[in-house]
């Protein structure tokens, strides 16, 4: 009997282990720099992510949400994901100030994909809402479809950026 209530201990115990707690968000710093282009946060417009890795004390971030969601698809990563969090657009001050604490779970989030607007960087963005009925608004202003971050499609951040489209900036 004895052995039998250490074997589960045990097991019990291996499983506590297993369990990463993610991390909370952490709050956009006008020191905050983007993971790609090591360029401030800041200076550029539209919603932001980060991604927390197990065992880094700081989250990457990113200037726009299309390329952390390209560094989601990539299979080249530093360590395991633990954490992903997005603006919520809904919530943003503005396009140009989209919040330094209105972080949400990525994996809970809308986003409008293929919508007329730019990003921090200038590319075609990828907006996160908490609200899909935010979304459902963004989308009669801007265009796009609202889809789960597990179906945004490859095209939409891993190819090329059209320089040659004519896309807004919201207000």
């Amino acid at each position: 009997m004895k052995r039998l209530f250490l074997i589960a201990l045990l097991a019990l115990t291996a499983c506590k282990e297993e369990q990463i707690a993610a991390p909370d968000p952490v709050d956009l710093t006008p020191d905050a720099l983007s993971f790609f282009c090591q360029m401030n946060i800041a200076e550029h417009g539209g919603p932001k992510g980060q991604i927390h890795l197990d065992g880094y004390p700081t989250p990457l971030f990113f200037a726009q949400v299309r390329d952390m969601v390209a560094y989601l698809k990539s299979p080249e990563r530093e360590a395991a994901i633990v954490a992903i969090y997005v603006s919520d657009m809904g919530t943003a001050p503005s396009w140009h100030q989209p919040g330094q604490s209105n972080w949400i779970n990525a994996e809970g989030a809308t986003f409008v994909v293929g919508a007329n607007v730019a990003g921090g960087m200038g590319a075609r963005e990828v907006v996160p809402f908490a609200d899909p009925t935010d979304a459902d608004s963004f989308i009669i202003l801007y265009g796009g479809s609202a889809l789960p971050l597990t179906d945004i499609p490859d095209a939409e951040v891993l190819g090329p950026v059209d320089l040659d489209l004519k896309l807004e900036t919201p207000a």
